[in-house]
């Protein structure tokens, strides 16, 4: 029986192996349907229908490691510079008018959201990011030699490289990639924050008035109102948003045309600042070249910046998740001072449970992307002298630590921050019954005095009015204990 377990195994690995291999390719009915390509390591066959070519095709082979396909803003970010090139190539007067109108047609198709399953090499890949640079320059050279009714393969009379490629470099597309991803998606990222903070900032003016015991190591402090509580969740938002913004400025210099090393060989000396220009253009933001372009190539610390501003939002994300979860622990037997909206049943055996799984996904996704941080902060480290290798995964990563903190904070603002409710009710008999209160008489009995009240209210369990009549405190003095809002303000 084990033998046979084992063998079902085998074939199930193998049978993964195989469709690793052919991960998005374009093939006929019969699938045995191939063409033959030669680079500089000899023949190779070929999905007949793909628009990658040979190079892909062995980075499909040398690297069935996740099923992780580049992210969609990577692509994007890519293309775009493929774009940019041809058209300033064509300005030039390097590429001719002919082959650049095509090269930029195929562009906009790719990124119109046509050819998306071409691009199938893995996230984990040959260094730098090449296997994903050439996935592109041949997905477009093969398009746009078929737009002329020659087959894919040909590479006549756009070739890949000398074509699609001109004037560039793994070293220095890739990071540039890395920065125009991320600008892609930093519109999303900010709105995302700013939603979040709004819904904060809403409940926060909602629960003004709403008087409740404040806590600090868990246990009870003076008191608060649920608005300050909350809107301080809103500020914390907003500052994480002018941090996020003030990292994006650094990816807003791009070292394209430094090409293999930085030197820029093999570029147009006008390539570098039309480069700029021209993305600058696209994605309508003030694009410049590196001031350093050996520099850009060489170091990944604007990329890590913008991850750590990421990270240090995800750190307040969880903290803040986390306390909503504590403040809506119950319903009978926790906090229950707020009320999260029931969006599913809870649990698969107890009828009518409900959980915070909104909070519970925030924790679980900023969880991951701190996990990407570290994954990016390591990898960063890890260049050598003109390059750092590392490129593929830091793009892979530093694109999904955006999205997924998007969606999540999109996801909490609305299908949980926005419909949650407060027990005015709750939260007042919590203020109430705190010892902490008493702290108000510290300027009247002093700090060891009213610590004696409270260590006494605490061993006996008898009301703290009860205790106060015992001292020489008049009537209205201890009614003034009593009056919560006026400790949730500066007042002596």
């Amino acid at each position: 029986m084990a033998k046979k377990s084992s063998t079902k195994k085998t074939n199930s690995v193998k049978k993964k192996k195989s469709s690793q291999k052919n991960a998005g390719a374009n093939l006929d009915k019969n699938a045995s349907a191939m063409r033959v390509e030669k680079d500089s390591l000899g023949e190779l066959k070929v999905p007949k229908n793909a628009y990658y070519g040979v190079q892909t095709a062995r980075a499909v082979e040398n690297f069935p490691i996740s099923g992780w396909r580049a992210h969609p803003a990577f692509i994007d970010g890519t293309v775009l510079i493929k774009k940019a090139a041809a058209t300033v190539h064509g300005q030039l007067g390097l590429i001719p008018k002919k082959h650049t109108q095509l090269i930029v047609k195929v562009c906009d198709e790719i990124l119109s959201g046509q050819y998306r399953d071409e691009f199938v090499v893995d996230a984990f890949q040959a260094g730098a990011g090449t296997s994903h640079h050439m996935n592109v320059n041949e997905v477009i050279a093969n398009r746009a030699n078929e737009m002329l009714n020659k087959p894919r393969g040909s590479y006549d009379p756009i070739h890949p490289n000398d074509h699609v490629n001109m004037a560039q470099s793994t070293n220095d597309v890739i990071p540039t990639a890395i920065r125009l991803s991320s600008l892609l998606l930093k519109k999303d990222l900010l709105a995302a924050v700013q939603g979040l903070a709004k819904s904060f900032q809403k409940k926060a003016k909602e629960w003004n008035k709403i008087v409740k015991s404040g806590r600090t190591h868990l246990q009870d402090a003076t008191p608060i109102r649920l608005g300050q509580e909350v809107g301080a969740y809103a500020s914390c938002l907003q500052s994480h948003l002018k941090n996020i913004e003030l990292a994006y400025k650094q990816l807003m210099e791009l070292g394209i045309g430094g090409t293999a090393v930085g030197t820029g060989v093999n570029s147009h000396p006008k390539y570098r600042k039309m480069m700029a220009v021209t993305l600058g253009k696209y994605l309508k933001m003030p694009l410049k070249p590196a001031k350093d372009f050996f520099e850009a190539m060489q170091s990944m610390s604007p990329v890590v910046g913008l991850s750590d501003a990421l990270k240090n939002m995800a750190l307040d994300l969880i903290r803040i998740a986390n306390d909503l979860r504590l403040l809506s622990s119950g319903p009978r037997t926790g906090l229950g001072e707020i009320v999260l909206p029931p969006v599913q049943p809870g649990s698969s055996i107890m009828p009518g449970k409900v959980n915070p799984v909104l909070a519970e996904m925030t924790d679980q996704s900023c969880f991951f992307t701190l996990g990407l941080n570290t994954a990016i902060s390591y990898a960063s480290q890890a260049g050598q002298l003109e390059l750092n290798v590392m490129m593929p995964m830091i793009a892979y990563s530093l694109c999904w630590q955006i999205t997924i903190l998007t969606n999540t904070m999109n996801a909490l603002a609305k299908k949980c921050v926005d419909g949650i409710t407060a027990d005015a009710e709750r939260c007042r008999w919590y203020g109430e019954n705190s010892v902490s209160i008493a702290t108000v008489l510290n300027p009247l009995l002093g700090y060891a005095k009213t610590a004696e009240i409270v260590k006494k209210a605490v061993a006996t369990g008898k009301p703290l009015r009860e205790l106060l009549a015992e001292t020489d405190l008049t009537a209205k003095q201890i009614d003034q204990v009593f009056r919560l809002e006026d400790s949730t303000k500066p007042n002596i």
